[in-house]
């Protein structure tokens, strides 16, 4: 889809009318200036040039008004778009907390997508109209970036950790997908389309591809494969590492007196390495399955251990086992520290 203005691609989201809004309003100052200084450059020739070759100008005094006035009016405008601009930045760089999550790898040269009820795509990206949506995103080898441009969102995917952008689509239709970060010999071959549909489509096409693991489900076996649950049971159970039921956007407190948010990037750093941050009460026991599991499997562990979290509280959760003597190690893949 193309918009009526050449060269702008078509709105389609929530936050693209406010981006383009900024914009133009940028782009409005910077014609106005630019025409108002070249025509008083030019009245300025014209109107002052050197008539003979003997002609010496009188001495001209500085105006404290005026020099107040450029200095002002050039900082108000300045203001304003920061002002503007920031409000449309956190608004665009803050997901909002009801957004349906999908997770996105980046790979050469392709994006592969994960619903959370099961569904992969690769290149595709299939959403409904009107529903927030929250893409989850890493990559396997290089820096890639998410760009959609008729969502006017753009975001660099890097590796070893999670990035986040997020869109409620207006328009039914099929938005293109690019890599803006050249990302070796076929990137520009790196893209896709997102297909945006209307809510009776979307879950017909869900319901047609319902034959595949969630990545909750698909995290759940893979946590139970590793052994993991003979340290972290979901209350408690092993005892050799914390509970995980709830720890999902709760303040953990670590060994050092620190009080962190157990995010997705806390998640991750727990699997890969756990030695980084050792919740208050508990051992350096852990090993580090770095090398053992890739992208994909991490974003289901992540998913798993966020599926037990029915609640956030305020306070630190996690506590202690009964007996301050840490056991012997016991291989894990979900957080201990």
């Amino acid at each position: 889809m193309q918009s009526s203005f050449p060269l702008i691609p078509e709105s389609a989201s929530t936050i693209s009318g406010d981006v383009d809004a900024v914009y133009f309003y940028i782009s409005g100052v910077t014609i106005f200036f630019v025409t108002l200084i070249s025509l008083v450059v030019i009245f300025f020739v014209i109107r002052y040039r050197r008539r003979n070759a003997f002609e010496i100008p009188r001495p001209i005094e500085g105006s404290t008004k005026l020099e107040t006035l450029w200095s002002v009016i050039p900082l108000l405008i300045a203001m304003s778009i920061f002002v503007w601009g920031t409000k449309v930045y956190f608004a665009q760089y803050r997901p909002p907390a009801n957004a349906l999550e999908v997770y996105v790898v980046g790979k050469q040269w392709m994006w592969k997508f994960q619903h959370p009820t099961g569904q992969r795509e690769i290149n595709e990206l299939h959403v409904p109209i009107g529903r927030k949506v929250k893409l989850i995103m890493t990559t396997e080898d290089v820096i890639h970036d998410m760009f959609i441009p008729a969502f006017r969102i753009k975001t660099d995917v890097v590796p070893g950790k999670y990035t986040t952008e997020w869109f409620e689509a207006t328009k039914p239709g099929r938005y293109h997908m690019f890599c803006a970060e050249y990302c070796g010999m076929n990137h520009s071959g790196m893209g896709g389309w997102v297909e945006v549909m209307e809510p009776a489509d979307i879950d017909n096409w869900l319901s047609g591809n319902a034959n595949q693991m969630s990545p909750a489900a698909a995290g759940q076996s893979m946590f139970e494969s590793l052994g993991c649950v003979s340290c972290h049971g979901a209350n408690g159970e092993g005892g050799r590492g914390p509970a995980l039921l709830g720890v999902f956007g709760s303040n953990v407190v670590l060994n050092n007196g620190q009080t962190v948010k157990a995010d997705e990037a806390y998640l991750r750093e727990s699997i890969l390495n756990p030695q980084a941050k050792i919740v208050t009460g508990f051992g350096p026991i852990m090993p580090s399955f770095q090398g053992q599991v890739n992208e994909e499997q991490l974003l289901n562990l992540v998913a798993y251990v966020k599926s037990l979290s029915t609640a956030k509280p305020e306070t630190p959760t996690s506590k202690p086992p009964a007996t301050g003597t840490p056991q012997s190690a016991n291989p894990s893949a979900s957080p201990q520290r």
